[in-house]
């Protein structure tokens, strides 16, 4: 036996004794894909913003009172040199919220000529939902927010329904923020 044909045997031995030590590979599994979205607390209820419709989250800042203006339109704050519209959502929506102006967060929309602050009673930061869970036509849906949302995922036994700050942002009575009359 030559030199070359001797290597070779020992090579193929390594190799059937590697197949027979080596771990399983581990088995394949589906991949999930998630939505995400910016979670929030609104009227004791928690909703998700589409992630690309919110451009960040702040403290509410101070503002400057504007008159004769609606009561959901708190004022004007300069934010790092720019005039952003603060408007309290949950004023809008004609409810109420029990905590301190300075306690709850801002979510901030920037887009296009639109530069507006919306205070909501807290923020849960960024949440993802695989999209199974989805469903059109989530239950217990406030009556008020109807109109701004698209469907809901269900995360933990609990519906998170999505707000869209699109919807809202097209509504002619959030845009008219002076009182008529």
């Amino acid at each position: 036996m030559s030199a070359a044909s001797a290597a070779f045997i020992k090579l193929a031995e390594y190799s059937v004794r590697c197949r027979e030590r080596a771990l399983q590979l581990p088995s394949r599994q589906d991949v999930v894909q998630y939505w995400s979205g910016i979670g929030f607390l609104l009227d004791g209820r928690r909703y998700v913003a589409p992630l690309e419709q919110v451009s960040e989250i702040l403290q509410v800042p101070s503002y400057t009172r504007v008159p004769g203006v609606h009561h959901w339109m708190k004022g004007i704050a300069n934010v790092r040199g720019r005039l952003m519209a603060v408007m309290d959502l949950t004023g809008f929506l004609e409810k109420s919220s029990a905590l301190q102006e300075k306690r709850r967060r801002l979510l901030v929309i920037d887009q296009g000529d639109l530069y507006t602050g919306l205070t909501v009673d807290d923020v849960y930061g960024m949440q993802h939902f695989p999209v199974t869970s989805y469903s059109d036509d989530p239950d217990n849906v406030d009556d008020a927010v109807r109109p701004f949302l698209q469907g809901g995922y269900e995360k933990d036994g609990e519906v998170w329904q999505v707000f869209s700050i699109e919807h809202l942002a097209e509504d002619p009575r959030f845009l008219q923020v002076a009182r008529t009359g």
